[in-house]
């Protein structure tokens, strides 16, 4: 007689499902769905001066714009590989700019981007570790962009994404107290853009994707029963999307639909 399979609390059920999710975010990213231009060949003069790029520099940055534009284009081709190797030559020439002139919300911006495309690229490649470290590089520079522009509703999504497959990562390792304060920060990104646009999937899907993570993280009975009741509507008008359809079945109670039983 087999050994009877451990049977797994509700919780331990939920973190599986996000593993299952994050893995599926990261296999299924594709070139950056809502990344801003890239900074011009020629990098601007920084608002308030903090150092200045070298002449080798600004030649090293100018092919940084190059490669970048290259690992798009190999990205969007479905050439991952040669895409990630694209953006990995570009990055430390772009890193160089953004520690010369912090200042310069160009490049910011372009470093925040080619991270966050690098990001998907590995992604891709199951690549995981990378992508995460690629991520938590990228933070600082997408809040800064946030701060800056306040009202740019596509950087808000994309950090408070990344916030959010960040808490994930954590919560499968059982890092509740690590994961618990990026959920909440990626919760507060994504009300505004709900409030801004209740109608817009992308900002529906972060919301509840945080609202999930939190449920698992937060002793604040609310915060399950907010997730609950948001996955239950937007399951029942379809706007749930695929990544957050298992959490919101595992916190519903709502069993997947079996697959149809071969014919005969």
């Amino acid at each position: 007689m087999p050994d009877p399979k451990p049977v797994r609390t509700a919780s331990q059920e939920t973190i599986a499902l996000t593993r299952t999710a994050l893995i599926a975010l990261m296999l299924t990213a594709s070139a950056p769905a809502f990344a801003q231009e890239a900074a011009p060949a020629q990098p601007a003069a920084a608002p308030a001066p903090a150092g200045q790029m070298t002449p080798d520099q600004v030649t090293a940055f100018n092919k940084a714009v190059t490669d970048f534009t290259a690992g798009q284009a190999a990205q969007q081709a479905g050439d991952n590989a040669g895409a990630l190797a694209k953006y990995e030559a570009a990055l430390p020439a772009i890193r160089t700019a953004v520690q010369t002139q912090p200042d310069n919300m160009d490049n910011v911006n372009f470093l925040a981007n080619a991270l966050y495309a690098a990001a998907a690229a590995a992604g891709a490649q199951q690549q995981i570790d990378k992508t995460l470290t690629l991520y938590e590089e990228s933070v600082p520079h997408w809040r800064k962009l946030v701060a800056a522009k306040p009202t740019d509703a596509t950087s808000r999504n994309i950090l408070g994404g990344i916030l959010v497959q960040l808490g994930n990562a954590k919560l499968i390792k059982q890092d509740k107290a690590g994961a618990d304060p990026l959920y909440a920060e990626g919760i507060t990104l994504a009300r505004k853009s709900v409030a801004e646009n209740a109608a817009d999937p992308i900002a529906k899907n972060l919301l509840l994707s945080g609202l999930i993570g939190a449920s698992q993280t937060s002793a604040d009975l609310k915060m399950k029963e907010e997730a609950t009741t948001m996955a239950k509507a937007m399951m029942a008008d379809g706007s749930v999307d695929a990544s957050n359809k298992p959490g919101s079945q595992a916190l519903t109670g709502t069993a997947a639909p079996a697959a149809p039983a071969p014919a005969q």
